[in-house]
This record gives C-alpha cells, structure tokens and sequence, in this order.
C-alpha cells in the first residue's frame, strides 16, 4: 500500500488558501500512485487558530472547506479540522473517500503546558480512532491519532495501546508538533520503541512551517512492523513523502548538524513571519556587534539581500572597528546600507535634560538615549517605507535586562531572542565555515562585546559563564541551590536569578520571538511581572 505524507506549510485562518494546497498535494500524491494521502493536524484552518475559533463563522466555514474537499476525494485522505458537536469543539481527523466523509476521530489527549493551551478551546475525545477503508479490494483498519496522543506516557489514557487492541492494521499520527532542539530524535525514538513493542507500521506526518512564535519542522516519518525507517521527510521545506509499510526499504535517519538546523529554523521562522503579515522588506540597526552580524545573516538568507536594510547610527562612543565592521558586513552580504550619525541628536537631547540632571550622577539614563534614538530612527524609516524593524537581542541578555525598552528592543520580530549568547556565537562561527567565507567579519566575532554607550564600555558579563547558567535556569529549569552545589558561584547566581526576575516587565514589552529551545519567552513561559518570591538559597 502507497501511502502519501503531505508534509505542508499551512496558514493559520487562510482557509481557502489552506484547501488549494490540501487539494494540489492530493492531486499529486494520487499520481503518484499514493492509495492513502495523510496530511497534518488542523491542516484546514492552520495551528495554533486560538482564539480565532470563536469568530464567528470560522469554525462553520473550516467544516464547509472540509466537505469540499471530501467532495473531490477519490482514494482514502485523511486531514486535520475542526469539529463541532453539541456546542463543544474538538480537534479532529476526517478520513474522506470517493466523495465524502466517512469517519472523524476526536483527538483524545490535550496538550495544556509549555505553547499549548488546547484544554481552553477543545473537548477531548472519549473514544480511539478506528477506521476502516478499502484499498485494492482489500480491507485495511487504520488506528488515527493527533499529536499528542502519541505522547501517552504521562496519561492515563494509552492511546496507541488502545489502537492495539483494536487490532488495527496500521497507525497514522497527523501532527503539529513544534521544532525545538533536539526534538527529531524524541519523535524518532518514542515511535520506534512504540513499533518494537506493537509490531505495527506507524506513520507520522508533521506540519512545517513557522506561525507566530512558533516553528514547525516537518521531517515526517515512516516505520515498519520491524520498528525499521523507511520514510523521512525534509526539514523546514515542504515535502511529499511516498511510502510502503509492507515493501518499504529501511533509510537511515537524516541529521543534520546542531547549528545548521537552529539556523534553518530561523530562516523559516523569519521568511513565513513576513510572508504570513504580508511584509516583504526588513531594517535592522547594525553595530558591527556578533547579534545584529547574526540576525543581518538570518534576514538576508530569509529574505532576499535586497529585501534587506541596514543602519549604521553611531555615536561619539562608537570605536572606529565597529564602524568598519558593520559597513564589512553589509558589503559581505550585498544588503542595503546606510549611515546616520546621532551624536548631535544625543547632544539635543542633553541639553533638553542639563537642567533636571545636571546635579546627578550619570547613568543609564543617560546612556539609553543613545539606543532609544537608534529605536526612533528605525521605526521612522519602518513607518516611511513599510518596512519591519528586526530585533537583534539575544535570548542571554534579554533574560538578564540587559536591553533597552523603546531603544534596541524596538520592532517587529526579534530574530535570535531565544539563542543565548553561547549559541550565538556557535551559528555566527557555523555561518562562516558553511559559506567558505567570513560574511560575518572575523573582528565581530573575535572582539569583546560591548554595547558602546560610553568610553570604554564592555559587557559586564562572563559569557561563557552566566550563558550556560542563564539557560539551565530558564530552559532546564535547575535550582539556583542545585546550580551552586554543582559549583557555580553563590553571588553570581543570586544575581542572575534577581535579574530575571526582575525584568519580566521588559520581556512582556518585547516584540514575539522565534521559538528554538525547550522553554522561550513568550507564549509557553508565563511568569507574574508583580513577583516577590525568592528562591531559598542555603547559607
């Protein structure tokens, strides 16, 4: 049996848009030869649609598309929508042939932790999915699940126990299950340890694509009764996998490097970003500093070069290598790039404030009028020419509130807001190495990082110290205890641990980010900005 895993790239409330594609792959799986064409979860109305479910009309109008498409099926498809039932509404598969709907299951597990929330909108369903179709005047039962029903471990219901004593014949999983780090070989093993124990194909097919925060990565895949590979598909591309459960060849699994996929996930998440708003040109600030290097790398191979603006807007502070370094990096990368000079901005601006300051010892404040400038200038031209400000705060920094609201948090999108610093480092030295070339200069790379708001200014961090401490607290959620026992300095976590929480504020302020690691600021990281909890640390 020829089955299809359409592997595609969905819009989130583009119905109609969503239904075309559905229907090309379809059409191109059937001539292929695919006898069954799977595609991903809630593939009719994009995920996640949140709130959107409660518009009027959205879910009535998703359940229209699906008939349509029922209309013109020939061979088995099987798709994800949303159904409605008394009222309530689940996330559902419909399984449609020769003209119509024949079978819908209910998704019985609901994610609620991390970026999910499916417990506000969806009821669960109560009964596994079991479904019958004829292929080749053979009759074949099909076990049906949806994302997280793979994921039973942790629940009470087994769902893919209960498809085994079904007795089914194969088990097809529809999927939305975002990329993070490391996340393929998770799927990857928890399918084959399933298909070892149940002796039973299994068939996984993911969206890809990015929505919002979120980026889903696609490489679909296919398994044997052996618990063997016999189908992946690509990463953050579109694809249409065709495979045979019975006749399939074992594959070895496709891995890509760490840096290499963190990149690509980027590059996605920043070109559907755009495409998805409906923007096409970016602007960015660009210091000559490894973060907007990065981000400048990221947008330019997203994007298009010429898609692509880059500002110079240095101060008196700013050192001779800085300049030079971002001007190397715009001609490197071939963008669009302009200089503006502030220090007579910045001088207005003191002279505004010489007599409300002029007893007090200088500051932030007055260092942040530099970067709050650079943030006016940015949105005027973004304003001017419908372009979109990219942020290029790393996710290191933005943790420890050592970034300026309304200055270099300003825009759109912030690009690399969930890298930290460390990996910052490891994409800019992996964007050099894969290229053959430095497109990021060398000096920006090699020199220590300063945000250059005053004579001789250095960050005040230990990068290769606080970085991995910074993301064991936020991702790994350790202990400040556990961190100290484990040999890190009491005083610096003490600290680290009052600047995160502490700035919470800011990071509520800052434009969405782009999801990459287990646990992101933004959607799946809820914390209070009024906060007066401490974490009890032993003497």
């Amino acid at each position: 049996m020829k089955i299809a895993l359409s592997q595609i790239n969905t819009t989130v409330g583009a119905l109609e848009k969503n239904r075309d594609k559905i229907l090309d792959y379809y059409k191109q799986a059937l001539d292929l030869g695919a006898e069954l064409v799977v595609f991903p979860e809630l593939a009719i109305t994009g995920y996640p649609p949140q709130d959107l479910l409660h518009q009027g009309g959205f879910v009535e109008n998703n359940i229209a598309i699906l008939e349509e498409i029922a209309h013109k099926s020939r061979q088995p498809i099987l798709l994800g929508f949303v159904n409605q039932k008394n009222g309530n509404l689940f996330n559902s598969a419909a399984l449609c042939t020769q003209g119509r709907v024949i079978y819908t299951y209910d998704k019985m597990l609901l994610p609620t932790y991390d970026v999910f929330d499916e417990s506000r909108y969806f009821e669960a369903g109560s009964l596994p999915g079991v479904a019958e179709i004829e292929i080749s005047a053979k009759k074949i039962k099909i076990g049906i699940e949806i994302c997280e029903d793979l994921w039973d471990d942790d629940y009470g219901n087994k769902v893919t126990e209960l498809l085994e004593q079904a007795e089914v014949d194969l088990i097809v999983n529809i999927s939305a299950s975002p990329y993070h780090d490391g996340r393929l070989l998770d799927r990857c093993g928890l399918i084959e340890r399933k298909v070892n124990k149940l002796k039973i194909p299994f068939i996984y097919c993911n969206l890809v694509g990015a929505q919002d925060e979120l980026i889903f990565d696609g490489q679909s895949l296919a398994f044997n009764n052996s618990g063997q590979l016999i189908g992946q598909g690509k990463g953050f591309k579109e694809d249409l996998i065709i495979v045979d459960p019975e006749n399939g060849k074992k594959v070895d699994i496709k891995l890509k490097s760490r840096p290499e996929k963190l990149y690509q996930a980027l590059c996605l998440g920043v070109k559907d970003y755009f495409s998805k708003t409906g923007h096409k040109e970016a602007v960015l600030g660009l210091s000559g500093g490894i973060d907007s290097s990065l981000a400048a790398c990221i947008a330019v191979d997203a994007l298009g070069a010429e898609n692509v603006h880059g500002i110079s807007m240095p101060s008196k502070y700013s050192s001779g290598h800085s300049k030079r370094d971002a001007l190397a990096l715009a001609h490197n990368l071939g963008l669009d790039f302009s200089v503006i000079q502030i220090e007579n901005t910045v001088k207005s601006f003191e002279k505004d404030l010489y007599s409300f300051f002029k007893n007090t010892i200088p500051s932030s404040a007055e260092e942040n009028i530099q970067a709050r400038i650079r943030g006016i200038l940015l949105m005027a031209f973004a304003n001017k020419f419908n372009w979109m400000v990219l942020s290029t705060g790393n996710k290191t920094e933005t943790a420890l509130g050592y970034c300026t609201l309304y200055g270099d948090m300003n825009g759109g999108l912030a690009v690399i807001s969930d890298l930290s610093k460390k990996d910052v480092y490891v994409l800019a030295n992996w964007v050099n190495e894969n290229s053959g070339k430095s497109r990021i200069p060398e000096n920006s790379i090699s020199k220590p990082p300063s945000a250059e708001l005053k004579e001789n200014q250095i960050d005040p961090f230990n990068y290769e110290v606080v970085s991995p401490l910074v993301s064991a607290l936020i991702e790994d959620n350790i202990s400040a205890q556990e961190l100290i026992e484990g040999g890190a300095q009491k005083e610096l976590v003490e600290d680290l641990v009052q600047r995160i929480r502490i700035n919470e504020f800011k990071r509520r302020q800052a434009p969405p980010g782009l999801r990459v690691t287990s646990k992101a600021f933004g959607m799946g990281r809820r914390y209070p900005i009024v906060n007066q909890f401490r974490q009890k640390i032993n003497k």
